[in-house]
């Protein structure tokens, strides 16, 4: 069922708060796994959970590369598969989630253990909210029993206006 606390952040909401939250359980998940969150996977989680909306690689690779470029490393080269490694063990840890329709990524809202996926994504500013819903998975499952098929995941994209550009618009 639909968690009453989700929904799309307000725009003045505490993003500082959700960076912090998700960053703080993705340390404890990772401890309790025995699986180690390396400088270079814990910033790609920083950068895929900057904004409620997704973040393609080639984004998180250019801002990976401005902080060597910051911290005075300009001849330190970042490489694209530094990137596609951290996305693959923060997918496989539970953390992001890939957009497909996008190509991109995003933070995982329910990170404790493995689920269905839903997003409902903003085509006016990008905006995208996870949902977990039994009732959808429960129906996807029942979907592709009826056909013979072994469902092992899935994710559902909805494209649609968030609540704050539907008010925009009006």
């Amino acid at each position: 069922m639909h968690k009453p606390d989700e929904s799309f952040p307000s725009p003045d909401h505490d993003h500082g708060q959700c960076l912090d939250d998700a960053l703080s359980a993705a340390e404890r998940l990772c401890a309790e796994r025995g699986a180690r969150i390396t400088p270079a996977r814990r910033r790609v989680l920083e950068l895929v959970w900057q904004r409620h909306a997704p973040v393609g690689a080639y984004d998180i690779l250019s801002e990976m590369q401005k902080d060597a470029d910051r911290d005075g490393k300009a001849s330190t080269k970042i490489a694209p598969p530094t990137v596609y490694r951290a996305l693959e063990f923060l997918m496989e840890q539970g953390l992001v989630h890939k957009v497909e329709s996008q190509n991109a990524y995003i933070g995982c809202s329910h990170p404790e253990a493995g689920h269905d996926c839903g997003f409902l994504i903003c085509r006016e500013c990008g905006a995208a909210l996870e949902v977990e819903d039994e009732e959808l998975s429960a129906l996807l499952t029942a979907l592709a029993r009826r056909h013979g098929f072994k469902a092992e995941e899935s994710t559902v994209e909805i494209k649609g206006l968030c609540p704050a550009c539907k008010s925009a618009a009006a």
